[in-house]
């Protein structure tokens, strides 16, 4: 029975404290969006930044433009030759 003497004293003050850590989680905006940052992961970003200019100024070649260019090299040998 003593120990009711201490037990619901301290119950009240650890419901008090809790009370308050919630009270304040919530005037902090800790429960405001729960689904918006899952749906944020899986959608595309379409606002990516543009890839920066080449430094010496000129076109920067793509993988694609090179392999044209070395098949209408290699084909224009090949009409030469014959």
């Amino acid at each position: 029975m003593e120990s009711l003497y201490l037990l619901i004293p301290l119950s009240v003050v650890l419901v008090f404290v809790i009370g308050l850590l919630f009270w304040w989680s919530l005037r902090s905006g800790q429960y405001d969006d729960l689904e918006g940052p899952a749906y944020r992961l899986l959608l595309d970003d379409r606002d990516e930044l543009p890839a920066p200019p080449p430094l010496d100024g000129g076109a920067a070649e793509t993988p694609a433009a090179g392999a044209r260019a070395a098949t209408a090299a290699s084909g224009s040998r090949e009409s030469s030759s014959r």
